[in-house]
């Protein structure tokens, strides 16, 4: 019988977020008979700590503080050396710049790294050049979408090394509803300025003027939370815009939905996206990134410009006058979503990488 291998994934934190979500779902859905799951966190734990140990991986906490440190390079060969990990699997920048060279140097055999998100808005040179130049400790440097991969190779990373690997999400959790005529349309992200809720919240203004009876609803926190609380004021709007902050059970909230709206500046693939169109939604969202390879429009939701609330509020517009044309993109938007973003396909891949990788010489 042959051993499991030991695989590392290393991560900045375990908040709330995109990126940290997904990981708990892989370590819900890792092969426990072929892997041994180890969580590496350069910081503190994080509130989704608990929930990655419940599915049965380590947390290793390093709580190393913000900016350049230099030592958490050696501490993190040394750890590799010492816990003897088949495979290192870095998400995101930081953990890139440290863990990769630190795992080739330690000898790690297999070295993966996944790019979760889209285009950048700002990289400076320095970052460039750093991006690359850990890129080369790397086997396979996967991105999550088609865009974000051509974004990548057009930043250095050699093309040999790069590959695309949509994510996934549990569709057992977010089972088939279709929409709610009377429901709200609902928008769930971290409210930052790359997903642009400012956008919606101006698209809002126009919409409530066709639609009196309109309402939307907002899940999820973050640094924009008071300005578009501001916002909300100003455009007269809050009769018809309800946040929620940080919202536990997303299936719920989207099962009483009759639309979902994402007006994002740059995106990898939107997990919320994923879920909204798995629970069956109608779905509008801007035409960056990842979201086209995601949405299939005019079948199964809307694709708009970012950054034009006439454009989206007339696409809001259209699934608030014809339900029965809702209805067909949502059950054509689940079709999908089984087709090609369930977590189970996504894990095979990565795991198939994981193996595959170990003819590759350190």
């Amino acid at each position: 019988m042959t051993s499991k291998l030991r695989v590392a994934q290393v991560t900045l934190g375990l908040e709330v977020g995109g990126q940290e979500r997904l990981l708990v779902e892989m370590a819900r859905h890792a092969d426990r008979s072929r892997f041994d799951w180890t969580v590496i966190v350069l910081g503190s734990r994080g509130t989704l700590a608990d929930a990655v140990e419940a599915a049965g991986a380590r947390i290793m906490a390093l709580d190393a503080p913000a900016g350049l440190q230099p030592g958490l390079w050696r501490q993190l060969a040394h750890l590799f050396r010492q816990e003897r990990f088949d495979v290192v699997h870095t998400h995101d920048d930081r953990p890139l710049l440290y863990a990769m060279p630190a795992a080739w140097w330690a000898g790690v055999p297999r070295r993966i790294h996944t790019h979760h998100h889209g285009r950048l808005a700002h990289v400076s040179r320095r970052q460039q050049f750093l991006m690359r130049v850990a890129s080369r400790f790397t086997q396979y440097f996967v991105c999550v979408s088609e865009d974000s991969a051509r974004y990548m190779i057009d930043q250095g990373v050699a093309a040999r090394r790069v590959r695309t690997l949509w994510n996934g999400i549990d569709l057992t959790r977010f089972a088939y509803q279709g929409p709610s005529d009377d429901g709200p349309i609902v928008t769930v992200a971290r409210l930052s300025p790359e997903k642009d809720i400012a956008n919606l919240l101006r698209a809002a203004q126009h919409v409530v003027k066709a639609f009196p009876h309109a309402r939307f609803e907002i899940a999820g926190d973050g640094p924009c939370r008071d300005e578009l609380a501001r916002l909300t004021q100003q455009l007269h709007l809050s009769d018809h815009v309800l946040f929620h902050g940080e919202v536990r059970d997303i299936p719920a909230l989207l099962a009483r939905a009759r639309a979902f709206v994402l007006p994002s500046q740059s995106e990898g693939i939107s997990l919320t996206l994923l879920e909204a169109m798995a629970r069956g939604l109608p779905v509008v969202t801007t035409h960056v990134g990842g979201n086209p390879e995601v949405v299939e429009a005019p079948t199964t939701g809307l694709l708009v410009p970012a950054g034009e609330p006439d454009a989206l509020a007339q696409a809001i517009g259209v699934l608030l006058t014809d339900p029965a044309r809702g209805r067909q993109m949502g059950l054509a938007g689940r079709r999908r979503v089984e087709s090609c973003f369930d977590i189970r396909k996504m894990m095979a891949a990565y795991e198939s990488l994981y193996e595959v990788s170990a003819s590759r010489p350190a």
